[in-house]
């Protein structure tokens, strides 16, 4: 899984993923600007423009027209938006390579912005953030991030509010687009059975007249939490969603592997300490994960769970026991051995496809500033010893990191803040 990166004059960047005898190829748009980047009156509108760039351009006139052609081939196409980046990518036979980067640039450099379109994707993005807002597993992600940064860049929704998606006028898609999807914030990749060298040459040839100005850069992350914090949403729900997390660091941080491991020690797996604490000794949910995410300047451990309503207080208390012990016990070899083999099995198995090798070097490039290949972050993984786990869980399960988001009916906030301690 060797990739090859070349920096153009104009400093977009193009990573090529080679992957011999594969029948499907991936070509994929990405630009170094989302949520974080946005104003307070501009938050929604990185996901909004995302959405607008597949309705026409000066030689595919309207929508129908690119997923006609898109569909004449075969292919699969879609776009997201997160924190930091927004990606358009199309997935089809290899032979079609040259007609997917077209289509794929056309759509990035060119795009008309109808008004009359754009009328009628307020109203699904609308739609949009309802349905969110009536999922409370996806609502209290959004609950957690405003409780860590506030009204910040990286503390509000990547859909926005719906006051801004219904004010937005063209002009704002315009003048945001020319402001980001700037030369030196693109970055092409495209992964498949393919000729490296011609890839490079239509790429430089098809972007040619990107823009090269200077770029935009996002607000830093400043961190002024001092002790635990709560944030509870009341909903009337059957159960109560929520999120036990603290703030870690940065995707450039050396500690970013022994975190990983200690993350899946918790929650990797049906075997795992959380999988087994609460699942299947106390029967008190459906699910529970826990996350390390990773942006470029900031991170959290984020425990995600959804419990029986009356026993929440008995939940959290469990988890802050389990995350104390790892401050305070060895992972013992055995179950280290198993965590590790679980990740990295799991990690190769989420790189079968030319799209999510695309991803995940995308994704790479983006919040690191460089790549590593899979074998590379295996073998990080591998390093990481009993010690190093406990070290960094002594750095980060202290009271200052602590937050707690719940959406939900919220009857035990008192009880709640009195066991939110470690």
């Amino acid at each position: 899984m060797r990739y090859k990166k070349t920096t153009l004059p104009s400093g977009l960047r193009v990573i090529i993923i080679p992957t011999k005898g594969n029948p499907a190829v991936t070509v994929m748009a990405l630009v170094e600007t989302g949520s974080n980047y946005e104003t307070k009156g501009q938050n929604g509108l990185s996901h909004f423009l995302e959405h607008m760039m597949f309705k026409g351009t000066k030689r595919r006139p309207s929508s129908m027209d690119i997923s006609h052609e898109l569909d004449g081939l075969g292919a699969e196409s879609n776009a997201f938006t997160s924190n930091e980046m927004t990606g358009y990518w199309a997935k089809a036979e290899k032979k079609h390579l040259k007609k997917l980067l077209d289509i794929i640039s056309d759509m990035y450099l060119n795009p008309t912005l109808p008004k009359v379109e754009l009328e009628k994707e307020r109203g699904v993005i609308l739609q949009e953030i309802s349905m969110y807002e009536d999922l409370p597993q996806v609502k209290v992600w959004n609950v957690f991030a405003s409780l860590l940064y506030g009204d910040t860049p990286a503390g509000r929704a990547i859909l926005g509010p719906a006051s801004n998606i219904k004010n937005f006028k063209r002009e704002d898609f315009d003048s945001y687009r020319k402001a980001h999807y700037v030369a030196k914030k693109t970055l092409i990749v495209v992964a498949g059975d393919i000729n490296e060298t011609e890839v490079v040459r239509e790429v430089k040839n098809l972007f040619k007249t990107i823009p090269d100005h200077k770029t935009i850069t996002k607000q830093k992350v400043v961190d002024k939490q001092k002790s635990p914090q709560i944030s509870v949403y009341k909903k009337k729900t059957d159960q109560t969603h929520l999120i036990l997390g603290v703030r870690t660091f940065g995707a450039k941080d050396k500690r970013r592997a022994s975190l990983s491991v200690l993350a899946g020690v918790l929650g990797g797996g049906m075997s795992s300490r959380l999988f087994q604490r609460l699942r299947e000794k106390m029967g008190v949910c459906y699910y529970v994960r826990a996350n390390d995410n990773e942006f470029t300047d900031h991170g959290q451990l984020a425990i995600s769970a959804g419990v029986d309503n009356k026993r929440v207080v008995e939940v959290i208390s469990a988890l802050i026991e389990e995350c104390n012990n790892l401050k305070t016990e060895f992972v013992p070899d055995s179950e280290l051995k198993k965590v590790k083999d679980y990740m990295v099995g799991n990690f190769f198995m989420g790189l079968e496809t030319t799209d999510s090798l695309a991803n995940f070097y995308a994704d790479q490039e983006i919040t690191k500033g460089k790549n590593l290949t899979p074998f590379e972050i295996e073998k990080e993984i591998r390093k990481v010893t009993a010690k190093d786990i406990q070290k960094v869980a002594k750095e980060i399960f202290i009271n200052k990191n602590l937050n707690l988001a719940v959406v939900g009916e919220g009857r035990d906030n008192l009880k709640l803040k009195k066991v939110l301690k470690f």
